[in-house]
């Protein structure tokens, strides 16, 4: 099991929509991601988490949010899995459900969130 550390990092690419989580330069996780529709694009840049939640009442969210300094934008589930691999969003990222609640753990308030269109994973 990982645990959370303050190197933690995510890194968003959502040319591919994948979502990487590092410790150091060790690549902890990848998840498959839902992105922002063409009309309403994920914001791209440096952003940190803000807040984080865990929702238990049935919502478009899903199980878990993670806000982020990008205001009003975050990372969360999703109550429509075929979502993910597409741009559907207003602009979050969407989980899988399963994947969130994975991530959420190993996220504290000010992880760094990069969200880019050309992520090179790290070598090991």
């Amino acid at each position: 099991m990982f645990r959370l550390s303050r190197t933690n990092e995510i890194i968003i690419d959502v040319s591919t929509k994948v979502l990487f989580l590092y410790q150091g330069e060790s690549l902890l996780y990848q998840f498959p991601i839902a992105i922002g529709k063409n009309s309403t694009p994920t914001p791209l840049g440096q952003w940190q988490v803000i807040n984080k939640k865990i929702l238990t009442e049935d919502s478009i969210f899903g199980s878990r949010w993670i806000g982020l300094s990008a205001h009003s934008y975050g990372i969360h589930g999703t109550n429509n899995p075929a979502s993910i691999g597409t741009a559907a969003s207003l602009g979050c990222v969407r989980l899988y459900n399963r994947d969130v609640e994975t991530l959420f753990p190993l996220v504290s308030i000010g992880t760094p969130v990069t969200i880019t269109t050309h992520h090179q994973r790290r070598r090991r």
